[in-house]
This record gives C-alpha cells, sequence and structure tokens, in this order.
C-alpha cells in the first residue's frame, strides 16, 4: 500500500499586515494630566491644618522686621497651604459671581482650544471667514481685555486675590515660626506656571508633539 505524500507546509503571508502603531495621546490631555499630577503632588506637600489653626503658636508681633520675618519662614513652611487658601478664596468668590465665572471659563476656553492646542494645520473659520494666527491672537487678546478689564472678572478677582493674600499675610505675622522644622524646606516653588514651563518641553514627550504651540512662539 501506497504512503500518503505528506502535505505541503502553510505559506507565510507575503504581504503581513503592519503592526498597529499606538497613537500618542492629544497633548492637551497630556497637559491635563500634568496639571493634575502637579496639584496631587503639591497637595501631598501640604502641613496639617492642626498647625494653621494652633491658637497657642500666635502672638503680636514686637516690629515691622519681626513680622516680615515671621511671614517669610510661615511662607517657606506654609506655602501648599497658603496657595491652597488663596485658591479657596478665589473659587469661593467666582462661584459667588457666576456671571464672571462663565466669563472666565469662555476666555481660557478660547486661549486653548483657538490657540495653544489648535493644530497649526487647521486655521480658525468663524462664519465662513479663515483666520490666521495673528488675526487670532489679536482676537484673543482684544477679548482678554475685554472680558478683564470692562466686566466684572477683573474686579472679582482682583478683590479675591487681595482677600486671599491679605489672609495669609496677617497668618504669617501673628504665627510664631519657632516650633516649625524649616531645614527640610529648602524646596523649589511649586505653582502653575513652573508646571506649565515644565510641561511645555514634555508634552507628548517631545517637539512633534507640540507642533502647535512652537510654531506660533
Amino acid at each position: 500500500m501506497a504512503s500518503q505524500p505528506s502535505p505541503p507546509p502553510p505559506l507565510s503571508n507575503p504581504n503581513p499586515l503592519p503592526a498597529t502603531q499606538s497613537q500618542p495621546p492629544p497633548p492637551f490631555r497630556i497637559f491635563i494630566s500634568h496639571i493634575t499630577d502637579t496639584v496631587r503632588n503639591g497637595f501631598s506637600q501640604r502641613r496639617p491644618w492642626s498647625e494653621i489653626v494652633d491658637r497657642s503658636a500666635f502672638s503680636k508681633p514686637d516690629s515691622l522686621s519681626d513680622a516680615t520675618s515671621r511671614i517669610r519662614k510661615n511662607y517657606t513652611y506654609f506655602r501648599v497651604n497658603y496657595i491652597s487658601i488663596v485658591a479657596l478664596v478665589l473659587g469661593i468668590s467666582l462661584l459667588t459671581n457666576p456671571l464672571a465665572l462663565i466669563l472666565l471659563v469662555g476666555l481660557l476656553a478660547g486661549w486653548v482650544f483657538l490657540y495653544l492646542f489648535r493644530p497649526s494645520d487647521q486655521p480658525v473659520v468663524i462664519f465662513g471667514r479663515t483666520f490666521s494666527d495673528k488675526e487670532t491672537i489679536g482676537m484673543l487678546i482684544v477679548a482678554s481685555v475685554v472680558v478683564v478689564f470692562l466686566t466684572s472678572v477683573g474686579s472679582v478677582l482682583i478683590t479675591a486675590l487681595l482677600i486671599g493674600v491679605g489672609v495669609v499675610f496677617v497668618h504669617g505675622s501673628f504665627r510664631v515660626p519657632e516650633d516649625l522644622f524649616m531645614d527640610d524646606q529648602e524646596q523649589p516653588p511649586m505653582g502653575f506656571l513652573s508646571s506649565f514651563i515644565g510641561s511645555s518641553g514634555g508634552v507628548g514627550g517631545g517637539a512633534a508633539s507640540t507642533p502647535a504651540v512652537s510654531a506660533r512662539v
């Protein structure tokens, strides 16, 4: 009985499908993630609020120089807490003024979506008219001036900042810092601006991920 021939080996696909490459996340999502991580790390460095309201540690400063020294030392130690207080006062002021909050959010959204994170190859088209980058930034600057100086947004922001900074100065001048450990506080200042500067070179993992920003600078 003749043996059956063995089946031929399977042929490899001469044109294999290319492996799908994962697309990098949008720069705006990376920016929001970076800001969220920065805020989370900042809150992890805050001091216990019980130290802020410790009544036994308050006393009247002896002089203006003593008050200045206390403010400097207390700010170094309670930096994150003080920033949180100012942000809380600012948030409450905006929530109690809905119109100012809506105008400010709309202005920030305009800067973010029409300029900062808009791809450079996608022009702004409004009512069938195409605007260049210079015209877009000109409109945003005019809108910023109108919103900040010709509406209640500017007065709300200035009043809230004055109240928040005033609370910080009063607390810092009356809080005796002798019981605070200052050796571990030699850290660079933390803030939104520093995080934005740090993220401008790292959003998207390189220069290719921020073509819209680099093209307009």
